[in-house]
């Protein structure tokens, strides 16, 4: 039996106490100091940050600041300072009298643009001409004065320079003219903007719409997914017309025309979303945001006239879905018996090209009943004994 007062045997350090003696060596085979030993390389880092959640938050920032400056820079820079290139401008009579040729010649240097002279027989043709929006004013002669008749509704930033343009014109070369609004825009809508804002309204709820049933309602079918665009364009289209007209009472509208063309325009660009979707996944904001807002909007001719915008623009404008959107409502409200078939064929070809995309290739869309029950079931599978594994169909 140990005496208590003697000292025990030796007891080995556990692992948390110092050693006496001399220090231990802490250095591998190698002869490298553990904590350097696995030090990762560049290459590795840049790999694990690729696939980590900042890569694409870092992508989404640069993204969203070009897209911001981009915004602005398209909007500022078609519409912060509208020059006319041409502007056509129905002539009634001989306006080749001395006092009108001087007349027409100031105008061109005070507006730097040409006026494009069309010539009429009398001013009914020449208002038909307004009503077909063929031109945007008319100019005639009444004895020694110069006449010219402006249409507001055609294009108020049009029809402004012409307004103010002309009085000084007209004492600068010593030809009396008088000036009025033959076609003026709506009383709640002095400015004629607010077409072009229930037609933005509509383009942007319109892929917005869509975007959300691809995040909130991912199970549906194609099929489905068709159907419920079309069923909030005509909500989404009834409600906004319903607001201005009856509501604000800030535009007369013919409420049906008025509500189909938003309509028609929301099922267009939530499909155009829908196409893009299905082609490049989860980047279509990109393209849509670029052909909706970027491009679309600003060259629509709905806050600045064609003839005020750049010419390729203003071309290209009528060509995509706000552009249409806004002829189409345009025409409706100021110009009715005189609608366009044009905007409504651009509408339907856009609507057209979209669904036949993403039918065609439907099995490539992130979404639908079909491919989440067959993933699920795969996941399932992998999780379970054995390893069975659920392939999805197509």
């Amino acid at each position: 039996m140990a005496d208590p007062g003697s000292p025990g045997p030796e007891r080995a350090p556990g692992p948390d106490e110092s050693t006496p003696g001399p220090e231990r060596d802490t250095a591998g085979p190698s002869g490298a100091h553990p904590d350097h030993a696995h030090r990762p390389s560049a290459r590795e880092r840049w790999a694990g940050f690729r696939t980590s959640a900042y890569w694409p938050a870092v992508v989404l920032c640069l993204i969203l600041a070009a897209a911001a400056g981009l915004f602005a820079g398209s909007y500022t820079y078609q519409m912060a300072k509208p020059t006319p290139r041409h502007v056509p401008i129905a002539v009634v009579g001989e306006h080749r009298w001395p006092q009108g040729l001087k007349f027409v010649d100031g105008m061109e240097r005070a507006l730097d643009a040409g006026l494009s002279l069309h010539p009429y027989r009398d001013h009914g043709a020449a208002r038909e001409a307004i009503e077909e929006q063929k031109v945007f004013a008319v100019l005639s002669r009444d004895g020694e004065r110069a006449r010219l008749d402006l249409s507001g509704a055609s294009g108020a930033s049009v029809a402004q320079l012409l307004a103010e343009a002309a009085p000084k014109v007209g004492k600068e070369t010593g030809t009396p003219v008088t000036v009025r609004d033959v076609n003026p825009l709506q009383s709640g809508d002095p400015r004629g903007l607010a077409l072009f804002y229930i037609s933005l309204a509509a383009v942007i709820v319109g892929f917005v719409g869509a975007i959300q049933l691809s995040v909130h309602a991912r199970g549906l079918d194609p099929l489905e997914r068709i159907a419920f665009t079309v069923a909030y364009a005509l909500l989404g289209g009834f409600t906004i017309a319903a607001v201005v007209d009856w509501w604000l009472g800030a535009l007369h509208l013919p409420f049906t025309q008025s509500w189909l063309i938003l309509a028609f325009t929301m099922f267009t660009c939530g499909m155009v979303f829908t196409m893009f979707n299905t082609l490049v996944g989860r980047w279509a904001m990109l393209p849509t945001w670029g052909v909706m807002v970027l491009l679309g909007n600003p060259s629509s001719g709905g806050a600045v006239s064609w003839p005020l915008l750049p010419s390729v623009l203003g071309h290209i404008g009528q060509w995509l879905p706000p552009g249409a959107s806004v002829n189409a409502q345009h025409t409706a409200v100021y110009f009715r018996g005189h609608q366009h078939l044009f905007p409504y064929l651009v509408l339907a070809a856009w609507a057209l090209l979209s669904c036949a995309v993403f039918w065609i290739w439907r099995h490539r869309h992130p979404g639908g009943r079909t491919r989440a029950a067959a993933h699920a079931a795969q996941a399932k599978g992998s999780g379970g004994s054995g390893g069975a594994t659920a392939t999805a169909p197509g």
